[in-house]
């Protein structure tokens, strides 16, 4: 299957090449070639993929997994954490606590039928249409949770549905992101591994290592894929001006 490119951006990498120099003896004229490895900077394209519709429902199987997982464990999702409040008289009352559960189900929803639509390689008239009213429709909603969660923005750090996003914008992480240097001829996966699992173990070892590429790696991909996922962008000028941001130090 072709590699589709969502976005890509250039790191430079330091790595051991080999260089090979001629040396000419003045007396005898006889040459000698000489090869040493040598440390330097070699720029490294970081390709980050469309995902496909098989891996959108894999990533969101993963989240589905993860969500369950937390609750098993105690951990509470915000509708159960609003339900608590407002029958224990807190911040909501019971109705605020199901509208906010509404909305946010409503978030999730149309956000996923955004991210799958956005996918189809030939759009309609009628789906770039769709497209664009589901942007809308999301920028408003996405507000009005965002205000009904101002008030409790430290409890919803820990809740089952933050930690089941979190590793679903990490498996979105180490699944589509990719690297080709100019040695290559097409990119490959900068996480090692055969699935998700596999992957995590390399992540830890990298992330042990804190190498300066992959500190800049991990820093744009996990932005740039967080602001595809929450704001439907999907265009080189959106994450263009997203990576201006980063290096301002505004995001």
């Amino acid at each position: 299957m072709a590699f589709k490119e969502l976005y890509s951006f250039t790191i430079d990498q330091e790595k051991e090449v080999e260089k090979t120099h001629t040396r000419k003896n003045k007396k005898t004229g006889e040459e000698t070639t000489v090869t040493k490895k040598v440390t330097e900077k070699v720029p490294v394209q970081v390709k980050i993929k469309r995902p496909s519709r098989r891996e959108l429902e894999d990533a969101e199987l993963e989240y589905s997994v993860e969500m369950s997982r937390c609750v098993k464990r105690g951990i509470l999702t915000k509708a159960m954490l609003y339900k608590k409040y407002s029958d224990t008289g807190g911040v909501w009352t019971e109705d605020e606590a199901k509208d906010y559960g509404k909305l946010y189900k409503k978030t999730f929803e149309i956000q996923n039928e955004y991210v799958r639509l956005e996918t189809v390689e030939k759009k309609t008239e009628e789906q770039k249409k769709k497209l664009e009213v589901l942007k809308e429709e999301l920028a408003v909603i996405r507000r009005k949770v965002v205000d009904a969660e101002t008030s409790m923005e430290t409890l919803f750090n820990h809740t089952a549905d933050n930690k089941a996003q979190n590793r679903l914008l990490l498996w979105y992480t180490l699944m589509l992101t990719h690297v080709q240097d100019e040695s290559q001829e097409e990119p490959v996966p900068y996480f090692v591994g055969e699935d998700f699992d596999d992957k995590m173990e390399d992540y830890y070892s990298k992330e042990d290592e804190s190498s300066d590429f992959y500190t800049q790696l991990i820093k744009k991909t996990t932005t740039i894929l967080a602001f595809w996922f929450f704001n439907q962008a999907s265009s080189p000028d959106e994450f263009n001006k997203l990576i201006e941001d980063v290096e301002k130090g505004e995001v």
